[in-house]
């Protein structure tokens, strides 16, 4: 099995070699995908949504907002506390307008500080993930904390432009996924 940073460098690299137009195609085959899981899914009307880093080629979630404002669902966002080293919840206004901040995340220019409690869903980003659902992440923690703040359950939703790997190395504090979602399907984890 390839370690954690084995495997980080290997997904680095292979989203470097997607071209801005692949990316902007995948994303929109994710949120397809999103857009009939969410036909069976009609008591969800709270999500909590990730931005894109471009310079990573994260997928693009802007049209997965798109997606939930027309649908008329509330979004939340996060914004990285760094006095406190953990994410704080944001309400995201409808066509919000975004900023990027120093790491390159994009922020909402008007939104409110809100606790997490009415979240049901949270999009999660990741590098890579197993067929058990455990992901990796960029190796900060914060989603793992923040997941782990949570006091009601969720459901924690991956995003990934690629198959998933057969294991992954994981440690007590990993919160595993229950989806995730990718231009071909979506993978359902059974519980651990």
């Amino acid at each position: 099995m390839k370690t954690k940073n084995e495997l980080r460098q290997d997904y680095r690299q292979l989203r470097k070699q997607l071209s801005g137009d692949e990316v902007n195609d995948l994303s929109r085959k994710i949120t397809t995908q999103l857009g009939t899981w969410l036909k069976g899914q009609e008591g969800l009307t709270h999500f909590h949504l990730f931005f894109p880093i471009s310079k990573f080629k994260e997928v693009n979630t802007f049209y997965i907002q798109q997606l939930l404002e027309q649908q008329d669902k509330t979004l939340f966002t996060s914004q990285v506390n760094r006095e406190e080293n953990r994410l704080d919840t944001l309400q995201l206004p409808p066509e919000a307008s975004f900023f990027l901040d120093e790491w390159g995340i994009p922020v909402p220019q008007e939104s409110v500080r809100v606790t997490a409690t009415k979240i049901q869903v949270v999009f999660v980003p990741l590098l890579a993930y197993d067929k058990s659902g455990h992901r990796l992440g960029f190796g900060k923690g914060f989603y793992d904390r923040f997941l782990a703040s949570l006091e009601q359950p969720v459901l924690k939703v991956g995003l990934s432009f690629f198959t998933p790997e057969e294991a992954i190395p994981v440690e007590p504090h990993d919160i595993p996924l229950d989806y995730c979602i990718t231009p071909e399907q979506i993978l359902k984890f059974n519980k651990h």
